[in-house]
């Protein structure tokens, strides 16, 4: 008697990513590629149309987010089962993906000592984080996040633009942008927005 597959869908814009794990998942007894997407809204149509048991998907698609797409495939399906892929470990966009209902949060560069495993244990209802990174989500769940305008600040900031500038392009005062800068120095418990920028970026809370 031939025991059920684990059907996947594998939704990621690198041609040569998806390739990769539908060769390693072919060569599995247990599990099958049952579709592929190169674009977010790819991706929420064919886990509509095909209900895999296990979805990775990667956090930065085309179209649509790889969070948003999570909150949209499990406003169709509440129990889907989804693993995040990315390259980036910043503990802000892993808190996010969590949040919204992801099972684990896998690095690109871990897959070939991870993916396996952790498609069985998120089948088998388990949740799966880094190591490297369990430390980092945890503190950074601690801390007190940054408002969306704090965020958008902080974008700014590290573009080059000086408070007067960041002022200008928001429509607010200058004392308005020194408000929220100094909410951002606290948050991130900096001293100034070098650092403030430095360990945003590190934290995936704003993009270089």
């Amino acid at each position: 008697m031939t025991s059920v597959k684990i059907r996947i869908l594998i939704a990621d814009d690198h041609p040569m990513l998806r390739e990769g794990v539908v060769a390693v998942v072919g060569q599995q007894d247990d599990m099958e590629v049952v579709g592929e997407a190169a674009t977010g809204t790819e991706a929420v149509e064919a886990h509509r149309r095909l209900h895999p048991d296990v979805t990775l998907l990667d956090l930065r698609m085309p179209e649509m987010g790889g969070v948003d797409v999570l909150v949209a495939i499990r406003r169709d399906s509440p129990f889907a089962r989804v693993i995040i892929l990315t390259t980036y470990a910043g503990d802000a966009q892993a808190i996010g993906a969590l949040r919204a209902g992801a099972s684990a949060y896998l690095l690109k560069n871990s897959l070939r000592r991870e993916l396996l495993e952790t498609i069985r244990a998120v089948h088998a209802g388990r949740r799966h984080l880094p190591l490297e990174m369990a430390s980092a989500v945890a503190l950074g769940a601690i801390d007190e996040a940054l408002s969306h305008r704090e965020i958008e600040v902080l974008q700014h900031a590290a573009s080059g633009n000086s408070n007067k500038r960041i002022a200008g392009k928001l429509g607010v005062s200058e004392e308005t942008v020194k408000g929220h800068m100094k909410n951002i120095f606290t948050k991130l418990r900096v001293t100034d927005r070098t650092h403030a920028v430095t360990v945003a970026a590190k934290r995936g809370i704003i993009e270089l």
